[in-house]
């Protein structure tokens, strides 16, 4: 995508802070909002009085006209402009769009083995911890935490959740687990040996509570939107985000998350194909797509039926395990190229 320097768009600051009495336009000198990783983007500042500086930012980096876009989180941003008078700032911003420059790699799989699974868990998380597999479920009255015995699918613990919470997706770090709730907006720390809970946690930036992962020191979540989250395991507060974007869009209702030798896997809720995203944690970019058409028609087909959720890796076999809500089956799975 080529930046288009033929028009200049005088387009007025949605927001100013007026201390500063600095009366401007901040111009970006294309017609396109939208950029890709390489473009270049180009613009100045319009006023009609004096000003002592100027400083353009973009995700506080502070930048120049004409800039090469690059080393940058993908999704929608806002150019600042700080204009100083007597030490005074006024602010104005300008949206623009970034989006990846290649298209995601496309996989397929091939099926290892089939596992049995309960029916009834509406399941929300599933994760492999010290060769283990946990898996917690959702649905007000319904939701718990369970450790499986994954070839077999039995329940080996089992903890009810209240039924006041609806559970959603869990993340096992330093022999705790890390749960959350759709909408209380509050999330559970337990103590992964007896399963009783250590301490609670609110959420502040993001909007609901839905997947989680961690990288070994950092957790990452999901909200619902475009978001996903990275946490201090500390504090448990939001300390950044990135945007889940391709080379055509951002991508919204991220779910499930799975961190995988480095890269974040994740499914949309309610998406129109049951696919599995492969996301650069630090850029937002989707880099590859996992194509799973075929695997719910596999299981047992019954009215409570629900999408594919559910992702965990199991280090040791270097498989990926999969099911889904109300699924009979978990699947272990090898990608391949398509």
């Amino acid at each position: 995508m080529k930046c288009l320097y033929l028009f200049s768009f005088l387009l007025i600051f949605k927001f100013c802070n007026n201390k500063g009495n600095v009366k401007g336009q901040l111009v970006i000198e294309s017609k396109s909002r939208t950029y890709i990783i390489g473009d270049t983007l180009k613009f100045h500042f319009n006023y009609n009085n004096q000003y002592d500086s100027i400083k353009f930012f973009i995700d506080d980096k502070m930048i120049k006209s004409p800039h090469i876009i690059k080393d940058i989180k993908l999704g929608d941003k806002n150019l600042k402009a700080s204009v100083y008078v007597d030490n005074k700032e006024t602010v104005f911003f300008e949206s623009i769009r970034i989006l990846s420059s290649s298209e995601p790699e496309l996989y397929s799989y091939e099926i290892i083995n089939e596992f049995p699974h309960d029916k009834e868990a509406y399941t929300q998380g599933l994760e492999f911890y010290n060769g283990k597999l946990y898996e917690s479920t959702g649905l007000r009255g319904k939701s718990s935490l369970r450790e499986l015995e994954f070839a077999s699918g039995k329940i080996k613990r089992l903890k009810k959740i209240d039924e006041k919470f609806f559970g959603e997706g869990i993340s096992i770090l330093n022999d705790s687990i890390y749960h959350l709730t759709w909408q209380n907006k509050i999330g559970f720390v337990y103590a992964l040996k007896s399963f009783n809970l250590a301490r609670t946690f609110k959420y502040n930036q993001s909007q609901e509570g839905w997947g989680l992962c961690n990288d070994g020191k950092n957790l990452y979540k999901s909200d619902g939107t475009e978001k996903i989250w990275k946490l201090d395991v500390g504090s448990l507060k939001e300390i950044s985000y990135i945007q889940v974007t391709t080379n055509k869009t951002i991508l919204k209702k991220i779910n499930e998350l799975e961190w995988i030798n480095g890269k974040i896997f994740a499914n949309t809720y309610q998406f129109e194909k049951d696919v599995v995203l492969i996301i650069n944690a630090s850029s937002g970019k989707v880099e590859g797509v996992v194509d799973f058409s075929g695997l719910k028609e596999r299981v047992q087909q019954i009215k409570s039926l629900n999408v594919l959720n559910g992702i965990a890796y199991n280090e040791e076999r270097e498989t990926i395990f999969l099911t889904g809500k109300n699924w009979s089956k978990v699947f272990e799975i090898k990608l391949k190229n398509k």
